[in-house]
């Protein structure tokens, strides 16, 4: 059986600081009316801010909590952070009177060697355990002398997943006690642009969260904050204790113009894929369930609850079985069936009457649903365009058979052979999850472990929904030979409606001006190949014999010694420096297979009046006010576009009113607004003539 006790992932080691050895102190209501509210046992947690950042679904986020020690002695205050189980921590820092100390993050088997020792010697040390569903808790405790304030700052980062057609940020929310100033600030940037942004909270009904909760979301940028005031942390008007004790999660999702994007930034790249509006590829599906004695009980009726109510949800192009397992092995019939309102009905009274005895054949069942599913596809006795599925539920571990979890292992793998994926779910906490977990994951699968609470049948229903509709299958990520480094996974079994693949790698040549990625799938009616064309046009910014380079595919600002460039992907690249002087480079794009027109730059000035008097050049000269008159409004060659004399720069021109595009407030479609032309390349309204200011070659 697994040891659930050390799923520890990293260490903070405070090698500086001596424990005290107090133990913690128990929360209670405050006592002492001369102590400002909120302190507990002398200990007044003043500040606590939870800062999120979130750049291309990639989340960095900041703990932060300031508290002083209010009595008369020394007291032990402790620092309980929990993260989700995804997370990593990449820094701890601990900072007492003003004075920092740094934590060594260490991995999981170094950290649980050193804490143990940390702790025997009598030092400050902090792990991280096993913390429920989707957390894990770091907890460190400090002795803090009487007055004196500490700072805890706990940063840790995620990939955000893609989860049934949104991303989601968990953050577990639990003080323990009144807190003067608590915030949560979330500020997320998607270059795709948002489409979606929400948040919520288990703790608070939705009228006081609503008060103390601020969403807003525009283009590429959201924002989410939420601030309760003493007043609304109260669990009751006259309570000195904390409602906030729960969940709070932040969910989006960005704008797909196509099924993929890629972003491009410092010579490497991230590659976006999730198609939408597929038809769903029929499914072959085994449901292999654990029915031995220790599923007797809410157990064996929640899974049956839960198998009624996925019942519902198969599609009737959908192929099923079931299979239960104790001692021996029992399917409910002999092949896969179609799922028709007949057999759909006939396999509710078999669920119904599913029940628990003897022991545990993991080996034997698996074998059997592998044998199942590869006969129905050597018979043809399935469409051809469908994919297999098996998904195993149990709550123990082998006790008959072949109980050897890495013989099991290999059975099911030569069975399997790579052609359809083995999804295992662990019920409760008495089963060998890595093993589990490992023999699904070399199977193209993923494990689950499902909680023995109420909501188990829930937990159940909600992971055959993550799989229930398939898009595509044997989904492949390709990119030119030669041209990508360090790759990370590029093929899947799967690709899920609601989820998202993700793929990252290093260009070999930075510079690289474009590249191809094609995904390739089969489809439920036909083979299917997405292709997306990346042209990362380059913008070099050299300061002397330093140079950077980026792309029009970047979204970057840039400061230094007073300029401050701003790339905004694929739209503008903003300069701006001295007092206020700006300047918009736009990125003007036509349609690529334009047989004349290419994609061009437009060179804006944003508040011209700004620059010297000495400012020259083809646009220079006209930064400043200077005298002209138009009169004599006549016919012109046009009808539609008269005529007039321009007198300026003591030369009498004739001038045609027509009209342009402005683009420096609407960058995407420009304003039309109307003016003179002048003829003759400028002649007698410019200083000089037009060759004066053409250049060969920039650079």
């Amino acid at each position: 059986m697994a040891s659930a006790q050390w799923p520890c992932l990293i260490l903070a080691l405070l090698s500086y600081l001596a424990a005290s050895g107090f133990p913690r102190s128990p929360s209670r209501p405050l006592g002492r009316q001369s102590l400002p509210e909120g302190v507990v046992d002398g200990i007044e947690v003043y500040s606590t801010k939870i800062s999120c950042k979130v750049t291309s679904r990639f989340a960095h986020n900041v703990v932060t909590t300031r508290a002083v020690n209010r009595a008369d002695t020394a007291k032990e205050v402790s620092f309980d952070v929990e993260l989700p189980k995804t997370a990593f921590i990449t820094s701890f820092t601990l900072t007492i009177d003003g004075v920092t100390y740094p934590g060594n993050v260490k991995e999981k088997e170094v950290a649980k060697k050193q804490y143990e020792k940390a702790v025997s010697q009598g030092k400050t040390a902090g792990l991280v355990k096993a913390s429920g569903r989707k957390l894990e808790k770091f907890t460190v405790s400090v002795n803090v002398a009487a007055g004196s304030k500490v700072t805890f700052e706990l940063t840790y980062e995620e990939l955000l997943k893609r989860h049934k057609g949104k991303y989601e940020m968990y953050l577990k929310v639990q003080p323990k006690q009144l807190v003067k100033h608590f915030e949560i600030e979330a500020d997320i940037f998607e270059p795709q642009g948002i489409s979606t942004l929400d948040a919520e909270a288990s703790f608070i009904t939705n009228d006081l969260l609503g008060s103390a909760l601020t969403k807003s979301f525009s283009g590429k940028k959201g924002h989410v904050s939420f601030k309760p005031s003493l007043d609304q942390q109260r669990s009751c008007p006259t309570c000195t204790d904390s409602l906030l004790n729960g969940d709070f999660t932040i969910t989006y999702d960005v704008n797909r113009e196509s099924p993929a994007n890629v972003q491009i930034v410092n010579g490497y790249f991230v590659h976006f894929f999730a198609p939408q509006g597929l038809p769903v590829v029929p499914k072959n599906v085994v449901f292999v369930i654990d029915v031995s004695g220790s599923m007797y009980g809410r157990k064996i009726q929640q899974t049956k609850d839960a198998l009624l109510k996925i019942l519902e949800d198969v599609k009737e192009d959908d192929y099923l079985n079931f299979i239960l397992f104790s001692g021996d092995v029992t399917t409910w019939k002999d092949n896969l069936v179609q799922a028709t309102p007949e057999n759909i009905q006939e396999a509710r009274e078999f669920v119904m009457n599913i029940h628990s005895q003897g022991m545990t054949n993991i080996n034997d069942a698996l074998l059997r649903g592998i044998s199942m599913l590869n006969k129905a596809r050597e018979e043809n006795a399935v469409p051809e365009r469908s994919t297999s599925i098996i998904i195993m539920l149990t709550d123990g571990d082998a006790n008959v058979g072949e109980s050897k979890p890495e013989k099991i292992q290999d059975n099911v793998r030569n069975a399997i052979r790579g052609k359809f994926p083995l999804y295992n779910l662990g019920f409760g906490n008495n089963l060998n999850y890595n093993f589990l977990e490992s023999m699904a994951l070399e199977n193209h699968g993923l494990a689950r472990r499902i909680y023995e609470d109420s909501d188990a049948n829930l937990q159940l229903q909600g992971f055959y929904e993550e799989v229930a509709n398939p898009l595509l299958t044997s989904v492949e990520v390709e990119y030119p030979e030669n041209a990508i480094l360090d790759l990370t996974q590029n093929t899947y079994q799967h690709f899920y409606d609601g989820s998202e693949i993700v793929v990252a790698g290093r260009l070999v040549d930075k510079d690289l001006n474009n590249f191809k990625a094609d995904v390739k799938g089969h489809g439920a009616i036909n083979d299917l190949t997405f292709t997306e064309e990346v042209t990362p046009e380059k913008i070099t910014l050299q300061n002397g014999a330093a140079q950077s380079t980026f792309s029009w595919l970047d979204t970057v600002t840039v400061r230094q010694d007073g300029l401050s460039v701003t790339i905004n992907r694929k739209k503008n690249m903003v300069i701006s420096f001295g007092d206020g002087v700006t300047f918009v480079v736009v990125l003007h794009q036509v349609w690529k297979k334009h047989p004349v027109h290419q994609d061009f730059l437009g060179f804006y000035v944003v508040d011209s009046h700004r620059m010297s008097t000495q400012t020259h050049g083809l646009l220079g000269q006209f930064f400043h006010p200077f005298e002209f008159k138009v009169s004599d409004v006549h016919p012109g060659s046009d009808p539609t576009k008269p005529d007039a004399t321009m007198v300026v720069k003591n030369h009498r021109l004739t001038v045609t009113r027509g009209s342009q595009k402005d683009y420096g407030k609407d960058v995407s479609s420009g304003t039309k607004v109307t003016c003179w032309f002048v003829h003759n390349n400028g002649q007698g309204l410019i200083d000089g003539v037009h060759s004066d200011y053409i250049v060969p070659s920039l650079f």
